[in-house]
């Protein structure tokens, strides 16, 4: 699932990863996102963290209730940004700063989808 306010960024990054073979649900609003999250149905979940109505760290806290186990990747265009609000619980591994290239997405994806 790719969740991220900026709807050209939701419509390029989900056409990529579809092109690389992933199966990708994209969503422009998190209220939207977490209303049709399922359980134990994704590998992965890319958001944005600076979005209206309902940040990525909120998102995340509201996704982990419904589902513990899936794994999670946050976009951010600001390195400080993240590093001042990050929740403690998450490491820097799990952030991937703006811009990104479809190609270092993949990578990203790739690598946290094999990670045990």
């Amino acid at each position: 699932m790719f969740v991220d306010d900026d709807h050209d960024n939701t419509s390029m990054f989900k056409i990529g990863l579809q092109d690389a073979g992933f199966e990708v649900d994209a969503y422009s609003d998190p209220v939207l996102a977490l209303s049709v999250f399922k359980p134990n149905y994704y590998d992965l979940l890319i958001m944005d963290i600076r979005m209206p109505k309902m940040d990525g760290f909120e998102l995340y806290d509201k996704i982990r209730k419904k589902d513990d186990k899936v794994k999670v990747c946050f976009l951010t265009a600001s390195e400080k940004y993240k590093e001042e609000h990050r929740p403690s619980y998450l490491s820097s591994s799990s952030f991937l700063i703006k811009p990104i290239t479809i190609d270092n997405l993949v990578k990203k994806v790739n690598e946290m989808i094999t990670q045990k």
